[in-house]
């Protein structure tokens, strides 16, 4: 289980349909496919989970349409 700790900012960029989720100041890193348009962002230095983004995330927001979100969130990253 990775647990990330921090202040959270999310991006959307609606023409390529991305949503990413950092925690803390961002930093330099790198993306890893975890599959099925999932992926971990990884800090080049510490190589610690800094982020995670998904691809394909209008299509799946509507596909949750009727779930609740509840603030704040907690996201834990399985290897």
């Amino acid at each position: 289980m990775i647990i990330m700790k921090g202040k959270l900012n999310i991006y959307y960029d609606e023409e390529g349909d991305l949503l990413e989720i950092g925690v803390g100041t961002h930093r330099e890193g790198t993306f890893r496919n975890l599959g099925k348009g999932v992926f971990e962002r990884i800090d080049t230095q510490t190589k610690e989970v800094i982020g995670i983004a998904i691809h394909g995330f209008r299509k799946r927001a509507h596909d949750l349409k009727d779930t609740p979100l509840s603030l704040p969130v907690t996201v834990e990253l399985l290897k």
